[in-house]
Protein backbone atom coordinates (compact mmCIF):
# COMPACT_ATOMS: atom_id res chain seq x y z
CA UNK A 1 0.00 0.00 0.00
CA UNK A 2 1.12 3.09 -0.98
CA UNK A 3 2.36 5.96 2.11
CA UNK A 4 -0.16 8.59 2.64
CA UNK A 5 1.03 11.67 0.74
CA UNK A 6 1.63 15.01 2.32
CA UNK A 7 2.45 18.56 0.66
CA UNK A 8 5.19 20.99 2.91
CA UNK A 9 4.59 24.49 1.65
CA UNK A 10 7.52 26.22 1.85
CA UNK A 11 7.97 29.66 3.97
CA UNK A 12 8.55 32.49 2.43
CA UNK A 13 7.20 32.10 -0.80
CA UNK A 14 5.21 33.92 -3.75
CA UNK A 15 4.90 37.72 -3.83
CA UNK A 16 7.52 40.03 -2.41
CA UNK A 17 7.37 43.97 -1.93
CA UNK A 18 8.60 44.69 -4.92
CA UNK A 19 6.46 42.83 -6.85
CA UNK A 20 3.26 44.04 -4.78
CA UNK A 21 4.43 47.87 -5.47
CA UNK A 22 4.45 46.65 -9.12
CA UNK A 23 1.48 45.64 -9.83
CA UNK A 24 -0.43 48.28 -7.58
CA UNK A 25 0.81 51.11 -9.58
CA UNK A 26 -0.43 49.31 -12.86
CA UNK A 27 -4.23 48.82 -10.90
CA UNK A 28 -4.03 51.99 -9.43
CA UNK A 29 -3.07 53.98 -12.53
CA UNK A 30 -5.64 52.30 -14.36
CA UNK A 31 -8.18 53.12 -11.99
CA UNK A 32 -7.20 56.97 -11.85
CA UNK A 33 -6.47 57.58 -15.77
CA UNK A 34 -8.70 55.02 -17.38
CA UNK A 35 -7.33 51.75 -19.91
CA UNK A 36 -5.53 52.12 -21.59
CA UNK A 37 -2.38 51.72 -19.65
CA UNK A 38 1.09 51.51 -21.52
CA UNK A 39 3.28 48.96 -19.66
CA UNK A 40 7.01 48.63 -20.88
CA UNK A 41 8.08 44.65 -20.62
CA UNK A 42 5.73 42.62 -19.11
CA UNK A 43 5.21 44.01 -15.30
CA UNK A 44 6.43 41.21 -13.39
CA UNK A 45 7.76 37.98 -14.95
CA UNK A 46 4.51 36.02 -14.47
CA UNK A 47 1.48 35.00 -17.23
CA UNK A 48 -1.32 35.18 -15.05
CA UNK A 49 0.02 38.43 -13.91
CA UNK A 50 0.33 39.48 -16.87
CA UNK A 51 -2.88 38.38 -18.40
CA UNK A 52 -5.08 39.83 -15.43
CA UNK A 53 -3.82 43.22 -15.48
CA UNK A 54 -4.41 42.80 -19.75
CA UNK A 55 -7.98 41.89 -18.83
CA UNK A 56 -8.01 45.07 -17.19
CA UNK A 57 -6.61 47.22 -19.86
CA UNK A 58 -3.36 47.29 -19.42
CA UNK A 59 -1.23 46.82 -22.77
CA UNK A 60 2.53 45.79 -22.90
CA UNK A 61 4.91 46.87 -25.33
CA UNK A 62 8.17 46.33 -25.72
CA UNK A 63 9.17 49.21 -27.95
CA UNK A 64 8.14 53.08 -26.90
CA UNK A 65 7.14 53.78 -30.29
CA UNK A 66 3.87 51.46 -29.51
CA UNK A 67 2.62 53.72 -26.80
CA UNK A 68 0.45 57.14 -28.41
CA UNK A 69 2.00 60.23 -27.47
CA UNK A 70 0.84 61.91 -24.21
CA UNK A 71 -0.22 58.38 -22.67
CA UNK A 72 0.18 57.14 -19.46
CA UNK A 73 3.13 55.13 -19.09
CA UNK A 74 4.71 52.56 -16.16
CA UNK A 75 8.20 50.89 -16.29
CA UNK A 76 8.16 47.63 -15.17
CA UNK A 77 9.98 46.19 -11.77
CA UNK A 78 13.09 45.23 -13.26
CA UNK A 79 13.38 48.40 -14.34
CA UNK A 80 15.43 50.42 -17.80
CA UNK A 81 18.29 52.54 -18.97
CA UNK A 82 18.40 55.64 -19.04
CA UNK A 83 18.33 56.08 -22.93
CA UNK A 84 14.77 54.27 -22.31
CA UNK A 85 13.51 57.03 -19.55
CA UNK A 86 15.06 59.69 -22.14
CA UNK A 87 12.81 58.24 -24.82
CA UNK A 88 10.03 58.55 -23.17
CA UNK A 89 10.56 62.09 -21.83
CA UNK A 90 11.35 62.97 -25.35
CA UNK A 91 7.96 61.16 -26.70
CA UNK A 92 5.95 63.17 -24.15
CA UNK A 93 4.82 59.94 -22.12
CA UNK A 94 3.35 60.52 -18.36
CA UNK A 95 5.45 57.96 -15.99
CA UNK A 96 4.55 56.02 -13.42
CA UNK A 97 8.17 53.88 -12.58
CA UNK A 98 7.32 50.82 -11.11
CA UNK A 99 11.45 49.40 -10.85
CA UNK A 100 11.90 47.78 -7.40
CA UNK A 101 13.40 50.13 -5.34
CA UNK A 102 15.87 47.24 -4.50
CA UNK A 103 16.73 47.54 -8.30
CA UNK A 104 16.78 51.02 -8.02
CA UNK A 105 19.51 51.13 -5.53
CA UNK A 106 21.87 49.44 -7.95
CA UNK A 107 21.31 51.74 -10.10
CA UNK A 108 22.42 54.57 -7.75
CA UNK A 109 25.46 52.49 -7.01
CA UNK A 110 26.30 51.87 -10.62
CA UNK A 111 25.89 55.76 -11.00
CA UNK A 112 28.05 57.05 -8.16
CA UNK A 113 30.68 54.73 -8.80
CA UNK A 114 31.16 55.22 -12.96
CA UNK A 115 31.19 59.24 -11.26
CA UNK A 116 34.02 57.91 -9.16
CA UNK A 117 35.76 56.82 -12.40
CA UNK A 118 35.65 53.02 -11.24
CA UNK A 119 34.84 50.69 -13.83
CA UNK A 120 31.81 47.92 -12.95
CA UNK A 121 32.21 44.24 -13.19
CA UNK A 122 28.09 42.86 -13.18
CA UNK A 123 27.00 39.57 -12.61
CA UNK A 124 24.19 38.77 -14.62
CA UNK A 125 22.25 37.17 -16.99
CA UNK A 126 23.00 38.14 -20.54
CA UNK A 127 19.33 39.50 -21.97
CA UNK A 128 17.34 39.85 -18.76
CA UNK A 129 15.33 43.05 -18.52
CA UNK A 130 17.22 44.06 -15.30
CA UNK A 131 20.54 43.18 -16.48
CA UNK A 132 19.71 45.68 -19.61
CA UNK A 133 18.39 48.56 -17.81
CA UNK A 134 21.17 48.28 -14.76
CA UNK A 135 23.86 47.99 -17.53
CA UNK A 136 22.32 50.83 -19.13
CA UNK A 137 22.73 53.21 -16.71
CA UNK A 138 26.09 54.18 -18.12
CA UNK A 139 27.59 54.68 -21.72
CA UNK A 140 30.84 52.58 -21.26
CA UNK A 141 32.90 51.05 -18.49
CA UNK A 142 30.68 48.45 -17.96
CA UNK A 143 31.28 44.59 -18.46
CA UNK A 144 28.97 41.27 -17.79
CA UNK A 145 29.80 38.39 -16.55
CA UNK A 146 27.59 34.91 -15.90
CA UNK A 147 29.92 32.79 -14.84
CA UNK A 148 33.41 31.90 -13.39
CA UNK A 149 35.11 31.09 -16.57
CA UNK A 150 34.16 34.46 -18.22
CA UNK A 151 36.20 36.83 -15.32
CA UNK A 152 39.75 35.50 -16.98
CA UNK A 153 38.68 36.97 -20.31
CA UNK A 154 38.07 40.09 -18.30
CA UNK A 155 39.98 43.14 -19.51
CA UNK A 156 39.87 45.99 -17.47
CA UNK A 157 41.43 49.52 -17.65
CA UNK A 158 42.78 49.81 -14.46
CA UNK A 159 42.42 46.29 -11.75
CA UNK A 160 43.05 49.10 -8.97
CA UNK A 161 39.77 50.86 -10.03
CA UNK A 162 37.17 48.19 -10.25
CA UNK A 163 34.27 46.94 -8.58
CA UNK A 164 31.06 45.03 -8.50
CA UNK A 165 27.49 44.79 -8.64
CA UNK A 166 24.94 41.96 -9.41
CA UNK A 167 21.61 41.18 -10.59
CA UNK A 168 19.05 41.03 -7.26
CA UNK A 169 17.29 37.86 -8.31
CA UNK A 170 20.08 35.12 -8.53
CA UNK A 171 21.88 32.39 -6.82
CA UNK A 172 22.88 33.04 -3.55
CA UNK A 173 25.46 30.40 -3.27
CA UNK A 174 26.84 30.47 -6.84
CA UNK A 175 27.09 34.73 -6.98
CA UNK A 176 29.37 34.20 -3.80
CA UNK A 177 31.51 31.69 -5.84
CA UNK A 178 31.58 34.15 -8.96
CA UNK A 179 32.43 36.83 -6.30
CA UNK A 180 35.06 34.80 -4.78
CA UNK A 181 37.32 34.13 -8.26
CA UNK A 182 36.39 37.83 -9.07
CA UNK A 183 38.53 38.78 -6.25
CA UNK A 184 40.83 36.35 -6.56
CA UNK A 185 42.32 37.65 -10.20
CA UNK A 186 41.21 41.34 -8.94
CA UNK A 187 42.23 41.63 -5.30
CA UNK A 188 41.05 45.25 -4.98
CA UNK A 189 37.82 45.03 -6.14
CA UNK A 190 35.43 46.86 -4.75
CA UNK A 191 31.78 45.84 -3.32
CA UNK A 192 28.59 47.17 -2.75
CA UNK A 193 28.29 48.44 0.77
CA UNK A 194 25.16 45.94 1.07
CA UNK A 195 24.56 42.81 -1.21
CA UNK A 196 23.01 43.16 -4.10
CA UNK A 197 20.79 39.85 -4.31
CA UNK A 198 17.82 40.95 -2.46
CA UNK A 199 15.84 39.74 0.73
CA UNK A 200 13.42 38.23 -1.20
CA UNK A 201 15.63 35.82 -3.21
CA UNK A 202 17.79 35.32 -0.80
CA UNK A 203 14.80 34.51 1.81
CA UNK A 204 13.09 32.12 -1.07
CA UNK A 205 16.42 30.32 -1.60
CA UNK A 206 16.62 29.43 2.40
CA UNK A 207 13.60 28.39 2.35
CA UNK A 208 14.20 25.79 -0.14
CA UNK A 209 17.37 24.38 1.34
CA UNK A 210 15.48 23.94 4.44
CA UNK A 211 12.90 22.12 3.29
CA UNK A 212 15.20 19.95 0.80
CA UNK A 213 15.60 17.52 3.14
CA UNK A 214 12.54 16.66 4.19
CA UNK A 215 10.79 16.35 0.58
CA UNK A 216 11.63 13.58 -2.51
CA UNK A 217 9.97 16.28 -4.87
CA UNK A 218 9.60 20.21 -5.12
CA UNK A 219 6.82 21.54 -7.22
CA UNK A 220 8.10 25.37 -8.28
CA UNK A 221 5.34 27.91 -9.32
CA UNK A 222 6.61 29.99 -11.38
CA UNK A 223 7.24 31.02 -15.26
CA UNK A 224 10.22 30.49 -17.24
CA UNK A 225 10.87 34.00 -17.84
CA UNK A 226 11.36 34.38 -13.99
CA UNK A 227 14.89 34.09 -13.21
CA UNK A 228 14.05 34.13 -9.58
CA UNK A 229 11.89 31.21 -9.84
CA UNK A 230 14.44 29.23 -12.09
CA UNK A 231 16.40 29.78 -9.19
CA UNK A 232 14.48 28.02 -6.45
CA UNK A 233 14.21 25.08 -8.92
CA UNK A 234 18.05 25.24 -9.37
CA UNK A 235 18.80 25.34 -5.77
CA UNK A 236 16.66 22.28 -5.15
CA UNK A 237 17.99 20.17 -7.55
CA UNK A 238 21.82 21.22 -5.85
CA UNK A 239 20.38 20.11 -2.90
CA UNK A 240 19.44 16.20 -4.50
CA UNK A 241 15.21 17.25 -4.52
CA UNK A 242 14.20 16.21 -8.01
CA UNK A 243 12.22 19.88 -8.90
CA UNK A 244 9.92 21.04 -11.88
CA UNK A 245 8.75 24.36 -12.23
CA UNK A 246 5.23 25.25 -13.60
CA UNK A 247 3.40 28.33 -14.80
CA UNK A 248 0.23 26.63 -12.98
CA UNK A 249 -1.52 23.26 -11.62
CA UNK A 250 -2.83 21.91 -15.32
CA UNK A 251 1.38 21.80 -16.10
CA UNK A 252 1.91 19.05 -13.41
CA UNK A 253 2.60 15.57 -14.86
CA UNK A 254 0.89 12.93 -12.23
CA UNK A 255 3.75 10.88 -13.02
CA UNK A 256 5.62 13.27 -11.13
CA UNK A 257 4.04 12.07 -7.57
CA UNK A 258 4.17 8.84 -7.96
CA UNK A 259 5.77 6.54 -5.20
CA UNK A 260 6.61 10.43 -3.78
CA UNK A 261 5.39 10.73 -0.19
CA UNK A 262 6.80 14.51 1.06
CA UNK A 263 5.79 17.08 -1.81
CA UNK A 264 7.17 20.17 -1.22
CA UNK A 265 5.71 23.48 -2.93
CA UNK A 266 6.89 26.88 -3.15
CA UNK A 267 6.74 30.09 -5.53
CA UNK A 268 9.35 32.49 -7.19
CA UNK A 269 8.08 36.27 -5.81
CA UNK A 270 6.37 36.68 -8.78
CA UNK A 271 3.60 34.23 -8.69
CA UNK A 272 0.34 35.05 -6.54
CA UNK A 273 -0.41 32.63 -4.19
CA UNK A 274 -3.81 31.58 -6.11
CA UNK A 275 -1.42 29.69 -8.12
CA UNK A 276 -0.24 28.11 -4.96
CA UNK A 277 -3.31 27.09 -4.01
CA UNK A 278 -4.47 25.71 -7.20
CA UNK A 279 -1.60 23.62 -6.90
CA UNK A 280 -2.10 22.29 -3.66
CA UNK A 281 -5.93 21.65 -5.21
CA UNK A 282 -4.27 19.46 -7.87
CA UNK A 283 -2.01 17.30 -6.02
CA UNK A 284 -4.91 16.91 -3.09
CA UNK A 285 -6.67 15.50 -6.61
CA UNK A 286 -3.83 13.33 -7.53
CA UNK A 287 -3.70 11.65 -3.55
CA UNK A 288 -2.42 13.94 -1.38
CA UNK A 289 -4.43 13.95 2.21
CA UNK A 290 -2.68 16.71 4.44
CA UNK A 291 -0.54 20.15 4.02
CA UNK A 292 1.74 21.63 6.19
CA UNK A 293 3.24 25.19 6.43
CA UNK A 294 7.02 24.69 7.22
CA UNK A 295 8.36 27.49 9.55
CA UNK A 296 10.55 30.58 7.83
CA UNK A 297 11.08 33.95 7.68
CA UNK A 298 7.75 36.37 8.38
CA UNK A 299 8.59 39.18 5.64
CA UNK A 300 6.70 42.52 6.52
CA UNK A 301 8.58 44.76 3.90
CA UNK A 302 6.68 47.57 2.17
CA UNK A 303 7.80 50.28 -0.54
CA UNK A 304 5.62 53.64 -0.94
CA UNK A 305 4.49 53.88 -4.33
CA UNK A 306 5.03 56.96 -7.10
CA UNK A 307 4.01 60.35 -6.42
CA UNK A 308 0.85 61.09 -8.30
CA UNK A 309 -1.16 57.82 -7.60
CA UNK A 310 -4.06 58.62 -5.59
CA UNK A 311 -5.55 56.20 -3.42
CA UNK A 312 -8.73 56.49 -5.31
CA UNK A 313 -8.67 52.83 -6.87
CA UNK A 314 -9.52 51.62 -2.98
CA UNK A 315 -12.41 53.21 -3.23
CA UNK A 316 -13.29 51.47 -7.00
Amino acid sequence: MEQAKQILLAQPRGFCAGVDRAIEIVERAIAQFGAPIYVRHEIVHNRYVVDELSAKGAIFVEDLAEVPPGSHLVFSAHGVSRAVKSEAEQRGLSVFDATCPLVTKVHVEVAKMRAEGMEIVMIGHHGHPEVEGTMGQSDDGMYLIETIEDIAQLNVRNPDRLAYVTQTTLSVDDTADIIDALKRRFPHVAEPKKGDICYATTNRQQAVKFMAPQVDLLIVVGSPSSSNSSRLREVAQKNGVESHMVDDATQIDPAWVEGKSRIGVTAGASAPEVLVQQVVTRLRALGVNSVRELDGVQENVTFPLPKGLSARSEQS
